[in-house]
């Protein structure tokens, strides 16, 4: 008894002073907010940059990009050859040194410079660099944007100075198919309360960009109501693109719903009716998974522009981009359907583990939501 006394005590005293050490829970994935272990929590409500589109990079060190069109009514933009730029606008860059959580505009001069002055837009695009995607490789970095429904790309050296455009295809954009057929998927269909289009084909509208290796990828949206998304893939040093032989990779909702509401839950199930576009990718695990937008369309006849907006996810099948997707079941995420034109274009991105998304807030206020457990 004298000698099983003294070891016990001794026990107890090493168990009590060991280091103790904690194993922090690693942050969700986008393979969790699939499966429901995780959702999307609103981390900053307002960073700074105008309400619509963006498209957010991480540069390390707490530096983030974030590439958006701006013109002189949202931003006091004007062009390299000092004139005002009228709305939509073109190519900015605006800049956060406090990780990703307030952004200013670094200049207030369009950030492709014309080619001669004074710009023309049908050869600068200086008023139509829409919805930009931007992604960087090893020595390069890659923009793709729409110029009047039209898919653009653009490479540079150093994400700063762009080089001349180049069309994804021709024709694009939107157009009659008396000038040139487009397939079933291309289509531009029936929409109630749409009548009298002249154009009745499209492939285009706000892009998507991935690149893998030396493989770049890049997303737009084909036909409408319904709408769909397809992509286009080729090496990325060429930009020598094709059609993805899986096409497409999946469709928007069937038909336009219940005509007599416009927005909530009773129309979630219809919210990418019209249009299926501005894809941004991100690979976790097996699959790739995407936040796009959805639109149904506008909400009575002859509006003149689109009223109801979504956010959706989808992700592929198999552990490769062409090939079969699948949309999330809850889409759209974050908010019912609503008027809320920037809540569609989101930026995926994933920061030393944690995944955030910058998206619209409100109408009024573009911020940052990041992923968390379901508690």
């Amino acid at each position: 008894m004298n000698f099983v006394m003294p070891l016990f005590r001794l026990l107890i005293c090493l168990i009590l002073t060991a280091p103790i050490t904690i194993r922090a829970q690693a942050a969700p994935t986008l393979d969790d907010f699939w499966e429901g272990r995780a959702h999307w929590v609103l981390d900053v409500e307002d960073v700074g940059l105008p309400v619509g589109e963006s498209d957010t990079i991480y540069r390390g060190d707490d530096v983030y990009w974030s590439y958006l069109h701006a013109s002189d009514q949202s931003a006091g933009v004007i062009d390299q050859c000092g004139v005002p730029v009228e709305f939509p606008g073109c190519l900015t860059r605006w800049e956060s040194s406090d990780g990703g959580r307030s952004f200013a505009l670094t200049t207030s001069v369009c950030q492709i410079a014309c080619t001669t002055c004074p710009c023309d837009d049908d050869r600068d695009h200086i008023t139509a660099q829409q919805y930009p995607r931007v992604a960087f490789a090893d020595d390069m970095a890659y923009l793709v944007y729409e110029w009047h429904a039209q898919t653009m790309l653009r490479t540079s050296v150093d994400g700063l100075t762009w080089s001349d455009w180049r069309a994804l295809r021709t024709p694009s954009g939107t157009w009659p198919s008396s000038y040139a057929p487009c397939s079933p998927v291309e289509k531009i269909g029936p929409h109630p309360n749409i009548r009298g289009e002249i154009h009745d084909c499209l492939v285009g509208a706000p892009p998507g960009l991935y690149i893998e290796g030396d493989t770049l990828y890049v997303f737009v949206a084909a036909g409408s109501a319904p709408g769909h998304m397809r992509c286009y893939k080729g090496d990325r040093h060429t930009l020598d693109l094709r059609q993805c032989d899986y096409d497409p990779l999946f469709a928007g909702a069937a038909e336009y719903g219940p005509a007599d509401i416009t927005e909530g839950p009773a129309v979630n199930p219809y919210f990418d009716f019209r249009y299926v576009s501005s894809a941004d990718v991100l690979k976790v695990g097996d699959h790739y998974y995407m936040a796009y937008e959805g639109v149904r369309g506008p909400d009575v006849l002859e509006r003149g522009m689109d009223t109801q907006f979504g956010l959706g996810f989808a992700r592929s099948v198999e552990p490769q981009i062409d090939g079969p997707w699948e949309k999330f079941p809850d889409n759209p995420v974050l908010m019912d359907v609503t008027f809320n034109a920037g809540v569609g274009h989101a930026d995926l991105l994933v920061v030393d583990g944690v995944t955030y998304m910058y998206t619209a807030t409100s109408t009024e206020t573009r911020g940052r939501y990041r992923l968390d457990w379901v508690e």
